[in-house]
């Protein structure tokens, strides 16, 4: 299954994804599966949009930001999941370079964008908490979609930044990735080129896009609670829980996988551990994103009711 072209040092016209650890007899079950999910993943985040789009009642800093989250969460579970689903169904591992080099450019770019959209909507509940008589003025539609412009730029930079290093190791001691896509560090521990520079730039840009806004987010959530604090009421608390608990579930579950995958240390041994790993952060993160925003959000459940009552009174 190895393709290599040979020179005087190893090349690499394509790789191999080992893909999940499943058995053989297994894959028809779990790929029906990871189809069912990643297609509950595309509609239940285009109904967030669209729901969105249409009902005016939505139309506030606290969904503009989900809007572009839902966006986001189909491209990032796009990049990976329907190369998985293919490699399952024909049972063809390969992938071309330049496919490999593309899935790291996307990958890293929306997950990086991601952890700056949920920033954002941190910071717009502790406004909308702390500050809620400035809100309108702190919270204007020029600063939402500044952030969202920063954060398309910095998160699609610091990809480009990554993946033009990877692209000028051209030399790979082996072809073969143990994951289900081209992930960074799993080419890196392949290349044997030096890729002294390529280590050096992870800890810095992720510290810019991963460590920062994650800190940023602590913060805001800090002084919430402190504001909670110095009212303490139940009516209070239950408005607090209603207005953040959507979207702290949300960074539990993002960070929660990024620690588990990136911050975790990990033997060869536990390859496997890693890739289910990560089938949480593609995967299954970005589906249950509009279960959650659907469930305990009373805005989303009341969008959802207009439009199913406009639907159905239009017949």
């Amino acid at each position: 299954m190895k393709i290599m072209r040979r020179d005087n040092e190893s090349t690499v016209s394509e790789f191999i994804l080992l893909g999940l650890p499943i058995q053989p007899e297994d894959q028809g079950m779990y790929s029906a599966l990871f189809l069912v999910m990643y297609l509950t993943t595309v509609l239940g985040n285009l109904l967030i949009i669209l729901l969105i789009r249409l009902d005016s009642h939505l139309h506030t800093p606290m969904y503009f930001f989900l809007s572009h989250l839902a966006f986001t969460d189909i491209s990032f579970s796009s990049v990976t999941a329907p190369k998985m689903l293919m490699n399952m169904l024909t049972n063809n591992r390969s992938i071309s370079y330049a496919g490999c080099v593309s899935q790291v450019y996307f990958f890293l770019s929306f997950a990086d964008l991601d952890s700056f959209l949920l920033t954002s909507m941190a910071y717009d509940r502790y406004v909308a908490i702390c500050h809620p008589l400035h809100y309108t003025t702190m919270m204007s539609q020029n600063l939402c979609v500044l952030l969202v412009i920063v954060s398309w730029v910095l998160s699609f930079a610091n990809s480009l930044v990554h993946t033009l290093l990877l692209a000028r190791l051209s030399h790979f001691r082996d072809n073969t990735i143990p994951h289900y896509f081209c992930d960074l560090s799993a080419l890196l521990k392949l290349s044997s080129s030096d890729t002294t520079i390529n280590k050096l730039v992870i800890l810095p840009l992720g510290t810019l896009v991963i460590t920062l806004p994650f800190i940023c987010i602590l913060v805001s959530y800090g002084r919430i609670g402190a504001t909670i604090l110095r009212t303490p009421s139940i009516k209070g608390i239950c408005k607090a829980l209603s207005t953040c608990g959507s979207h702290l579930s949300v960074v539990c579950l993002y960070y929660g996988a990024i620690i588990g995958l990136y911050l975790v240390p990990s033997s060869d041994s536990t390859n496997g551990k890693d890739v289910i790993v990560a089938v949480m952060y593609t995967v299954v993160t970005p589906m249950l994103n509009p279960f959650i925003y659907s469930l305990r959000n009373r805005d989303m459940k009341e969008a959802m009711s207009n439009m199913l009552s406009r639907r159905v009174s239009s017949q």
